[in-house]
């Protein structure tokens, strides 16, 4: 028996709700492409900043996504990956390693096989177990951030510049940046969902309804869960490495449980176990961060009130939404 017999109607649904997302995603995607010309007719240079650091925690919130929305894998250390890419840029940098791409590679190889070593750790555990664990590895990699003196330790890095690519500045240019940062945002949007679509992603959605139910069938949930967590915290380190990029400055901060907590109140803002839904929530998440701590320094409790609301106004969050004015449903 495979998982396409398990339930058809299921999954039937399940493909309307990808078209629907697909459509929200594209809709998000143009928007986002247009903004480099409004910045450019109002002036406003600082929209690009704002926008990029959407797109680079909507690639994080993203990655999360494939393991708590898809995976019911709650992780409270996912921001280490982000700080994983984005010392990578620093180390590198340090010693003349200066190309993104060879940086990128370093940071996914990294990130992939510290996920896979503390994944098969921490997969072995249930419930709250497993979202101390992953607290307890994302803290060991944030302490040991703080103590590479040579980095600036609890103070963070500053990047002397922008990485190049194949030898060329092309970084330095903020539109430049922007586009490349959006290109990564795609592919990591469609990776996510030709993973879903594909038999890995049924087998890991069924894992996530029930374990023991695949198990019954014949298949084993660890192997699944393990994969999409390593891909997960490569997907992460990417952000990271943008992000160093993006601001020329890392720090321990990137990696704290504070963030991690973030990120999964982007993918909850947005609607779990959806693929439109990280991107708009962590654009929310972004945004209202950036008009709330004009008005206040305690931003965060405006926030949670808001956030409060949302799900009650909806338990998809703005996913959800977004999915239902395009007639899809939750699983996308």
């Amino acid at each position: 028996m495979s998982p396409a017999n398990i339930a058809p109607a299921h999954l039937a649904e399940s493909r309307v709700s990808f078209r629907s997302a697909g459509f929200a995603a594209l809709v998000m995607f143009a928007a986002l492409a247009l903004l480099p010309l409004l910045a450019a007719v109002t002036g406003d240079a600082f929209l690009l900043v704002v926008a990029m650091r959407v797109m680079i925690f909507a690639i994080a919130a993203l990655s999360l996504d494939l393991i708590l929305g898809y995976g019911a894998l709650v992780s409270f250390g996912h921001a280490a990956y982000i700080g994983i890419g984005a010392y990578a840029v620093a180390i590198l940098n340090a010693y003349g390693v200066n190309d993104l791409l060879v940086q990128s590679a370093v940071a996914v190889v990294v990130a992939g096989l510290f996920a896979l070593v503390t994944g098969a750790i921490g997969l072995r555990t249930r419930g709250v177990y497993f979202i101390m664990i992953t607290l307890a590895f994302g803290q060991m990699v944030y302490f040991l951030t703080i103590s590479l003196s040579a980095f600036g330790g609890d103070d963070g890095y500053t990047l002397p510049a922008r990485s190049t690519v194949l030898g060329h500045a092309v970084l330095a240019d903020n539109r430049t940046m922007f586009y490349v940062v959006l290109a990564v945002l795609v592919a990591t949007f469609l990776l996510a969902r030709t993973l879903i679509a594909s038999r890995f992603g049924r087998v890991l959605r069924g894992t996530r309804d029930s374990a023991v139910r695949m198990q019954a069938i014949g298949f084993s949930p660890f192997p699944y869960q393990l994969t999409a967590y390593v891909i997960a915290g490569a997907l992460a380190a990417l952000a990271g490495v943008l992000l160093a990029n993006q601001v020329e400055f890392v720090s321990p901060a990137y990696m704290s449980w504070q963030r991690s907590g973030e990120l999964i109140v982007m993918v909850v803002l947005g609607g779990m176990g959806t693929l439109a839904g990280p991107i708009a929530g962590a654009a929310v998440f972004i945004l209202l961060e950036e008009w709330l701590a004009a008005f206040s320094h305690h931003w965060k409790l405006g926030f949670g009130l808001i956030l409060l609301l949302t799900v009650l106004a909806s338990k998809d969050g703005v996913g959800g939404l977004v999915k239902r004015l395009f007639g899809g449903s939750r699983h996308g």
